[in-house]
């Protein structure tokens, strides 16, 4: 069975689901459809740590069958694991859908070609919806590992325990991003706007990231506050890396 046209991933996820648990309690599933939408979800970075262990591991639908048949005994059983199993698939795609953005910060963090920020982004990404503290924490490490390797890209020294607002301001300066370096009223305001994102970023992660201890009267985050800090330090991360890149083309 062919996919269905504009069918989106979070509709292609609700159906796999569904026709595995078909599978598992009698109602049958073509196993070509079976392994078309297996191999759609493993091609994406983003969506093979999301699948199920089981769909990463059985190839088809045989399979599948043998290990679903001694893994649980009763159809219930067996829906309640899959819907589980399923779950954070969904859960990260829900949330990518609201965030039309995260497409175009990947491909450009991806020419950046730098191991630890692919590690970072992915990170803030996979933890927006289930561990809105740690996608916070992950968000400004992926921007201060950003600033550090602009900075060691043009042997700019630094201090490694800098924080967040002093390595950006370091690195806009060097990329000649830093508001006091343009003339346009308008390229103040907007870079200065930048600088007061990251230096936002900063204080929210010491208030309510994963990376220090909480009080009594802690604050906890939820999914739309990191959906949002993650998005930003996307942004921002993202613009750094674009404006990097054109200089270097730049003879």
């Amino acid at each position: 069975m062919s996919f269905i046209e504009d069918e989106s991933d979070e509709d292609k996820a609700v159906r796999f689901q569904n026709c595995i648990i078909a599978a598992a309690t009698n109602g049958g599933m073509d196993d070509a459809e079976y392994r078309e939408l297996r191999r759609h979800f493993l091609e994406h970075h983003e969506y093979r740590q999301k699948l199920p262990a089981f769909v990463r591991r059985c190839s088809d639908l045989g399979q599948f069958w043998g290990f679903i048949k001694h893994e649980r005994g009763t159809y219930a059983e067996r829906r309640t694991l899959i819907w589980n199993a399923f779950r954070p698939l969904i859960a990260y795609i829900e949330t990518e859908a609201r965030s039309p953005g995260v497409q175009a910060v990947t491909a450009t963090l991806e020419k950046f070609d730098a191991e630890h920020v692919q590690r970072a982004w992915n990170r803030a990404l996979e933890r927006r919806a289930t561990d809105p503290e740690g996608a916070i924490t992950a968000a400004r490490t992926l921007l201060e590992t950003v600033c550090k390797h602009v900075l060691d890209d043009a042997k700019s020294p630094y201090d490694p325990t800098a924080d967040l607002p002093a390595l950006w301001r370091l690195a806009a300066s060097e990329l000649n991003l830093a508001p006091q370096q343009h003339q346009e009223e308008v390229f103040k305001q907007i870079l200065g706007g930048c600088q007061s994102i990251v230096n936002g970023l900063g204080t929210l992660r010491n208030r309510v990231g994963d990376a220090h201890g909480q009080g009594r009267k802690s604050i906890r985050p939820k999914a739309r506050h990191a959906e949002l800090a993650v998005n930003l330090a996307g942004a921002m991360a993202s613009f750094l890396t674009a404006t990097r890149d054109e200089r270097q083309k730049s003879p």
